[in-house]
């Protein structure tokens, strides 16, 4: 009795896992800035619904408030990474121009369901005025 339980709680560690999305076709790329929403830049995420595209870190990043308290954050690099241009945004979704490939502004998928996801960066409210965005 005792064999099975031990047996028991070891398949329910290693069977426990994390929801987040992995991205394999971004390697080595990281971010840590703090951005201050008082700036005149982030006016436009303010309030939610609102978005805006800054380079932070040598990276041109759309943050996007969806909530009073929830932000996403994504890398504008066509996640094919086969374009030299930038994604745009329109509200909705994000757009690679060189192939017209579409993605959820919601968890970065392609609209499509194939290929890379767009690269999501980590949001955390540090306070009433400041994120800190990183990967």
């Amino acid at each position: 009795m005792k064999k099975i339980l031990i047996l028991f709680i070891g398949l329910l560690m290693f069977n426990c896992s994390d929801s987040t999305n992995i991205n394999n076709c971004f390697f080595g790329i990281t971010l840590n800035e703090t951005i201050n929403l008082s700036n005149p830049q982030f006016i436009d995420i303010q309030v939610p619904g609102g978005s805006t595209i800054v380079n932070l870190g040598g990276r041109r990043v759309l943050i996007i408030r969806r909530t009073s308290t929830a932000f996403k954050a994504y890398d504008m690099e066509c996640p094919e990474r086969d374009c030299n241009s930038f994604m745009t945004f329109d509200g909705l979704k994000m757009i690679c121009p060189c192939t017209q490939k579409e993605y959820n502004s919601l968890n970065g998928s392609p609209i499509d369901g194939n290929g890379c996801f767009a690269l999501e960066y980590n949001v955390q409210q540090i306070s009433s005025t400041a994120l800190q965005i990183s990967r």
